[in-house]
């Protein structure tokens, strides 16, 4: 039984969870700094594939694009797990959190495992094969985003939200400051009420931030990538934490969504509490 109480106690362990990313390793600290170095030895086809990212991005905002999955799989792991039949995504939003968590946590692991080996495969011909890796890691990113809103309820067929899965992908990528920086955009989409058009186009400022972080995060996988062996290595191992931590960052802020849409919800319909 999902009370108010309990609801209110996962409420704190999210918000708990994004304070603790406020934090970056040593390592993550010194990784940063070699960039600019990078980006001039840097070859330019591997620049210009890193460019198009942004006009990926943009396409996916506005019509999906290729990354649209199919929701009957997810909706039968929800029927499976729930015992119930013909679930509709419209359902999904009345099923136990529960149900919503295990489903996400299954994606959560076989996309951190199909991104290990796809890291590993492209990792194999060295940094010209980089140029195969981003494309594929950004639609394995989006798709995994998707199918995490689909697993508690929310539609990625609209715009809104797929606005708010870019905003997942910059988070998981940001520094401390842009971390809190999204963390006070996405607030407005815990007030849906509260929201006009103007204030969910500019959800999308700052949303460049996001190539230039992939530009970044691949900056030591290209420096690696020149040995092909290290490279088919290292890939692995940074798309395999790429993706976890990609899945875990959509998985908590779709999950405070719910719970504060659940504890709006008990207080229209309960208002002694």
């Amino acid at each position: 039984m999902e009370t108010r109480e309990w609801l209110q106690t996962e409420l704190q362990s999210i918000e708990k969870w994004e304070q603790d990313q406020k934090g970056l390793w040593f390592w993550e600290r010194i990784g940063r700094l070699p960039f600019k170095l990078l980006d001039k030895v840097t070859p330019a086809f591997i620049q210009k594939k890193i460019g198009t990212l942004l006009d990926e991005l943009g396409a996916f905002v506005q019509t999906g694009g290729q990354y649209l999955t199919q929701e009957k799989a997810l909706l039968a792991k929800l029927e499976k797990l729930t015992d119930r039949e013909d679930i509709t995504l419209s359902d999904v939003s009345s099923l136990p959190l529960a149900a919503m968590d295990t489903v996400s946590e299954e994606l959560k692991t076989n996309r951190s495992k199909l991104a290990t080996i796809q890291g590993a495969t492209t990792g194999v011909g060295g940094i010209f094969t980089l140029a195969v890796d981003i494309p594929v890691l950004l639609g394995l990113s989006l798709k995994t985003l998707q199918e995490i809103a689909i697993a508690y309820g929310y539609d990625p067929k609209d715009r809104n939200e797929r606005i708010f899965i870019v905003k997942c992908l910059q988070f998981s990528s940001a520094d401390v400051v842009g971390k809190q920086a999204i963390l006070n955009e996405l607030s407005t989409f815990y007030h849906r009420d509260q929201m006009t058009k103007n204030e969910m186009i500019s959800q999308l400022q700052g949303w460049r931030e996001v190539v230039y972080t992939y530009r970044d995060q691949f900056g030591w996988k290209k420096l690696l990538q020149m040995v092909p062996i290290a490279g088919m290595v290292f890939g692995a191992i940074t798309n395999r934490s790429m993706i976890h931590d990609l899945a875990e960052s959509g998985m908590m802020l779709y999950r405070k969504r719910r719970i504060l849409d659940r504890l709006e919800k008990d207080e229209t319909c309960s208002p002694e509490l």
